[in-house]
């Protein structure tokens, strides 16, 4: 069944992915396509193919401090460290109104709803669960992670070779480094799926952390730590919870 699930997700949503990268820039809403066709899979897969239902995906809409958290941690992973570098002045702050970052985020935020719902449907609503049937629960976390990962190949691939001049190295790199952040936070999603049993607050959080980070990086900017820091803060997090977190998995 994980096989034949994997093969459907990447056979319809990789084909965005590799094209994007092809493309180039101008044509990210692609990987947004790409995002929603992990939902249109795993709708497929559930109703159809392996016809094992969604019930306990996680249809409450949690509770009004739990989308309070899931801001303020994806507010500690972008804007922190931009307000570090910003008063150190190790990058040149771009010069802009605060109309135009609230402008900016509402309308990313709107845009990317439905694709981050389309994923957190397809990794924790449908995936995990049948991960936590097969396997203990820290195993079931990590594979859950590691097949989030294999999902993001390509658009990996493609930060390897705009990294540097020698995609020999650059490419290896790039993998090895966002191997364990991206499975780890994988596990901080997980976490928040869990203990909320909610999908919409864990889409909430997914596009709080994808929105508030490209929006920094189209208003004020956004330097290399940033990206380091969120990097450091949730390896160190997911690790944190899958030895001391209270889960509380939906269904089991």
């Amino acid at each position: 069944m994980l096989r034949l699930y994997l093969f459907i997700v990447i056979l319809l949503s990789w084909p965005f992915q590799i094209a994007y990268i092809f493309l180039g820039e101008n044509y990210r809403p692609i990987l947004l396509l790409s995002m929603i066709m992990v939902a249109v899979a795993t709708f497929i897969c559930g109703k159809w193919i392996f016809k094992d239902g969604f019930q306990n995906a996680g249809w409450g809409w949690g509770k009004p401090k739990h989308y309070f958290y899931v801001l303020i941690l994806a507010l500690f992973l972008w804007l922190f460290p931009s307000l570090i570098e910003r008063s150190a002045g190790w990058y040149l702050a771009k010069e802009t109104t605060m109309a135009t970052i609230a402008i900016t985020f509402s309308t990313s935020f709107l845009i990317t709803i439905i694709p981050a719902f389309s994923e957190e449907f397809g990794w924790r609503g449908y995936l995990l669960p049948r991960l936590l049937k097969k396997y203990k629960y820290r195993k079931a976390l990590l594979v859950h992670g590691l097949i989030t990962w294999v999902w993001h190949l390509p658009f990996v691939f493609a930060m390897g070779f705009d990294v540097g001049n020698n995609p020999w190295v650059d490419v290896p790199l790039v993998l090895a480094v966002s191997f364990i952040p991206t499975i780890l936070h994988a596990v901080v999603f997980a976490y928040i799926w869990s203990r909320t049993a909610s999908l919409a607050v864990s889409t909430f959080y997914c596009v709080c952390f994808d929105e508030v980070r490209d929006t920094l990086e189209n208003t004020l900017g956004l330097g290399g730590l940033g990206q380091n820091w969120q990097m450091l803060v949730l390896t160190v997090l997911g690790i944190w919870l899958l030895w001391k977190g209270k889960w509380g998995f939906i269904g089991t």
